[in-house]
């Protein structure tokens, strides 16, 4: 249950709500899988799985949320195929064209026919609440993901104000500035970044393995280019891409933080997940600040 990537949120207000209550106020959101003419269903889940029955997972006063999401795949080939062969049975036994028109109502009848056959897929979205911190944290690459999962919140809740992690200097600003002069003590920056031109539909350069204080790196820099993606590490403890929207994508815990959680006993697997959890978010609780902290603080307002 390591989160891999992190879109990060600010309470606007403080969240007093217990585990207990939580639970109850997501139950009329359970999951459910796709009826009928569904094309897609979102709905809670316990983030323990088969191991739990709790839709919130409470460790050290963080609150663990998992949504399910259900998708019917029904590929647009198959569609295609199916409007296509109702097409040429039309034309070959009436002798007459089947217009535009024509053909869109065959499609709407051909998904209407299809859909409740189609196969689906699930994919769960994991974040967790810290109230202590104001934080609220989803473990995707997505932010219309996350905004998904919000979403489900409020509507279960009635009210959630948060707004995106926000701070006082742009990222991509300071990103550029450790590039060309010195990062942060605490700041190791590897050998990938992305560059781009700071304009509408500028150009953007990936640089992998290549030393980014080479003159190459930095002639880019010179003409007027900034870092929007750079691969960082943390104390030795965390490596991760930051983003210049305050994203983190390919988050790791490196080997001393897998060593500690590999050298904690747990007996079962509800005893792994909390040390897991525990573990991950007190090093994110480290690591968040002190990441807000080199680039200006946090924004209030």
């Amino acid at each position: 249950m390591w989160f891999r990537n992190l879109q990060i949120y600010q309470l606007d207000e403080p969240f007093q709500t217990t585990a207990e209550a939580l639970h109850d106020a997501l139950i009329e959101n359970t999951f459910h899988h796709c009826a009928g003419l569904d094309t897609h269903r979102i709905g809670w889940t316990t983030p323990l799985g088969k191991y739990g029955e709790k839709l919130v997972h409470a460790c050290n006063g963080n609150l663990m949320l998992c949504m399910r999401r259900e998708d019917r795949l029904l590929p647009a080939s198959v569609i295609r195929e199916a409007v296509q062969e109702k097409v040429d049975d039309i034309e070959a036994q009436q002798a007459r064209h089947v217009g535009r028109k024509e053909k869109n109502e065959i499609k709407e009848e051909v998904i209407v026919d299809l859909l409740p056959r189609a196969f689906t897929r699930s994919t769960l979205t994991y974040a967790y609440i810290d109230p202590q911190n104001n934080w609220v944290i989803v473990d995707t690459a997505s932010a219309n993901k996350a905004e998904e999962m919000l979403g489900l919140v409020r509507e279960s809740l009635g009210s959630f104000k948060i707004k995106p992690l926000a701070v006082h200097n742009a990222p991509s600003a300071m990103m550029t500035d450790w590039v060309k002069n010195t990062a942060p003590t605490d700041l190791v920056i590897s050998e990938e970044c992305e560059l781009k031109e700071p304009v509408e539909k500028g150009g953007i350069i990936r640089i992998r393995g290549m030393d980014l204080g080479s003159r190459e790196v930095l002639q880019h820099l010179d003409s007027g280019k900034v870092v929007s993606r750079l691969a960082v590490e943390w104390q030795e403890r965390i490596a991760c891409i930051l983003v210049d929207d305050l994203s983190i994508k390919r988050l790791k815990f490196m080997d001393q933080v897998m060593e500690e959680a590999s050298a904690t006993e747990a007996d079962d697997e509800v005893m792994r997940f909390d040390a897991d959890f525990a573990l991950m978010s007190l090093e994110l609780a480290r690591f968040i600040p002190a990441l807000c902290k080199h680039l200006g603080g946090v924004e209030k307002s």
